[in-house]
């Protein structure tokens, strides 16, 4: 069986706008299951367009997205800035609507949700703040809270944009080892990375959105001299630098 047929979401020479202008044009790629895909390039470069079509908010000009996780197994963490903080919500209330694509909104929890719930927080480290308001944790805790909505909902397709912008390096250890968790059990994760150090801790493949276009990067030929938000030009070209 080929690498391509065990993917579980497969871009095809997709070609992508906002307000009728291209932002990104002749993008492929798979993703395997079980692999760690940072997404990386300056900003304007269209990672969160990209974004957008792999969650199916935006419709390509040409080209497709093929998807077989199932949507109520698809979970988007955008940045904090995107979270309400007046809404007036606790940790274990957040961590538990991770049940909602599956179960409903309305239908409301059983015994089994609730243990679920506190075993996920006791692997995060936030039991203590199950009661917590959101508007009163810190940026390391709220991260660690919608992690915990995350793996209620058992994504098996994880996208994140700067998960660990504005957390302690505590949380930033404590988010890695989750996504490797996540990864080792079959999870594919995409995540919008600036930081170079986090991007060799956890990539296991990388594409980088340049002028428009896309390349697949070996997370190993990627050097400090060359970080994420100082990409040097380049064509779409190989799966892989140093690949045939």
């Amino acid at each position: 069986m080929s690498q391509r047929s065990l993917s579980r979401l497969q871009l095809h020479n997709l070609h992508l706008a906002q307000a009728r202008r291209t932002v990104l044009e002749h993008i492929e790629g798979d993703f395997k299951p079980g692999a760690i895909t940072a997404l990386i390039g300056a900003n304007g470069a269209g990672k969160s367009t990209l974004i957008q079509a792999i969650m199916g908010e935006l419709r390509p000009i040409s080209g497709e997205v093929v998807c077989t996780v199932p949507k109520e197994r698809r979970a988007w963490l955008p940045q904090q800035l995107a979270l309400d903080l007046t809404f007036p919500m606790s940790v274990e209330e957040l961590v538990m609507t991770g049940s909602w694509p599956s179960h409903g909104a309305l239908s409301g929890y059983c015994a089994a949700h609730y243990r679920k719930g506190r075993e996920i927080m006791a692997r995060l480290g936030i039991s203590h703040l199950a009661h917590r308001p959101l508007g009163e944790l810190s940026g390391g805790q709220r991260q660690r809270a919608l992690f915990g909505r995350t793996l209620m909902q058992e994504a098996e397709l994880l996208l994140l944009d700067e998960p660990f912008a504005n957390v302690d390096s505590e949380t930033v250890d404590v988010l890695v080892r989750i996504l490797r968790q996540m990864a080792d059990d079959g999870a594919t994760i995409i995540v919008v990375l600036h930081d170079m150090d986090h991007l060799r801790r956890l990539a296991d493949e990388v594409l980088m959105l340049n002028g428009g276009h896309g390349r697949w990067v070996a997370p190993s030929a990627l050097t400090h001299q060359h970080a994420p938000a100082q990409v040097v030009p380049f064509s779409l070209g190989g799966r892989h630098v140093g690949t045939a």
